[in-house]
């Protein structure tokens, strides 16, 4: 059984829907320390001017050390306003807005206490889209101990997995020796990102998953997943 276990992040990426859909079991790594300016807040979408972040505002006040599980959501700020007109502003004119930004409306503006709340809605939401059925845990659930690479190890290891599937990145820290002592593979994603019809040329990678479905609509999932027929010239290296 191949595992994959990953932060959750807010409108992920393309690379991000791989990994769920090559997974046998997905966890979402909820019990380790929220870090700030990084991808658990926030994404990039695609605007006539260019790419730009939206950002999810977080109660950070006193609470530095705190858990992705734990942080909760700045309301203070009227942001899902600002997302949702952004959102459509962007994408209005692309051929399937109309089949996902009622979806989004609705998830935002049901106003989540938790950003993992929201987070987790968004992405079961795409993966239903998507037609990935993978089923997704939540690693606060499980009894594994340790940290780091001990730790990820020991949660495959209660999963009864064989093989573990992460980011290329993932290289740089990861203590491989664990993972052949507990005899798990250790894969590499890989991942070649596709180049698809967007609007307002030239094409911009690395985008929200929400830039591919906005786009390219029931077809999104070949695009994102089914490489064999692309040609080189057609895919971009990860950027995991």
């Amino acid at each position: 059984m191949r595992v994959v276990i990953l932060q959750p992040g807010y409108l992920p990426w393309l690379g991000f829907f791989d990994q769920l859909r090559r997974a046998d079991c997905f966890v979402i790594y909820d019990d380790v320390q929220y870090t700030r300016r990084d991808w658990r807040n926030r994404n990039r979408i695609k605007t006539k001017s260019g790419e730009i972040y939206l950002t999810v505002p977080i109660i950070n006040r006193g609470r530095f050390h705190q858990l992705i599980k734990d942080a909760e959501i700045d309301y203070s700020q009227n942001w899902t306003y600002k997302h949702l007109t952004t959102i459509s502003t962007s994408y209005k004119r692309a051929p399937f807005f109309e089949n996902y930004y009622p979806a989004l409306v609705s998830i935002l503006s049901s106003k989540p206490k938790y950003l993992i709340d929201l987070n987790i809605q968004i992405i079961q939401t795409c993966a239903n889209w998507l037609a990935i059925k993978t089923p997704i845990i939540f690693s606060s659930n499980l009894n594994a101990s340790g940290s780091s690479t001990l730790r990820l190890v020991n949660i495959c290891k209660e999963l009864k997995a064989d093989s573990y599937l992460t980011g290329d990145a993932a290289s740089a820290y990861l203590d491989k020796t664990l993972f052949d002592k507990a005899n798990i593979k250790l894969e590499y994603h890989g991942y070649k990102h596709p180049i698809y019809n967007q609007l307002y040329p030239p094409f911009l990678p690395y985008m929200s998953i929400i830039d591919l479905l906005f786009s390219q609509g029931d077809d999104s999932l070949a695009i994102l997943s089914d490489l064999s027929n692309l040609s080189d010239e057609k895919t971009l290296e990860s950027e995991d």
